[in-house]
């Protein structure tokens, strides 16, 4: 037997045993967007499984396994997605959804957006609730100081501005 056909059947089943994506056990809370982009992931999954399976013969069967597992961890999200209504949140306080202008001790100017997992990208500036920055942000009010503990290190941050983007829409 050819090596060819030993590394073809190994790939196949690296495929079918690809493991599944675990899902929180915390609440998901999600702003507006975060919902909207929720649904349009698994509205594009769905449409990449329905192009792949009418592929034929010729179908791509990793990228299948790897959209159906996607699929399923995206519908549970979505169906366990929590909006939060910013705006009911207090417009001086740090809360869900909240955008915070922070000054950090080096005069350099940060600002972060507290928003749900699955929306979460740190080189956005946006990030998860339930992150160590969120929480040392959240309940503080424009020019209270707070600390960041980071594993690089503990930093303070100087709250400058407090605005929730969720209610410009």
């Amino acid at each position: 037997m050819s090596r060819a056909f030993v590394k073809e059947d190994s790939e196949d089943k690296m495929g079918e045993e690809l493991p599944e994506r675990p899902v929180s056990s915390q609440p998901n809370y999600v702003t507006a967007t975060g919902m909207e982009q929720l649904r349009s992931k698994v509205e594009s999954l769905q449409a990449e499984q329905t192009r792949l399976k009418a592929g034929g013969e010729a179908f791509d069967r990793p990228r299948l396994i790897q959209v159906e597992r996607d699929l399923r961890y995206f519908q549970a999200r979505l169906e366990g997605a929590i909006v939060v209504d910013v705006s009911s949140q207090p417009l001086d306080e740090v809360r869900f959804g909240a955008s915070v202008k922070a000054e950090d001790g080096d005069g350099t100017v940060h600002t972060f957006t507290i928003v749900g997992d699955d929306e979460a990208a740190v080189a956005e500036g946006r990030v998860s609730w339930q992150s160590p920055l969120a929480r040392a942000l959240i309940g503080s009010r424009a020019g209270d100081t707070v600390t960041w503990n980071r594993p690089a290190g503990a930093i303070t941050l100087e709250v400058l501005e407090i605005r929730y983007p969720d209610r410009d829409r």
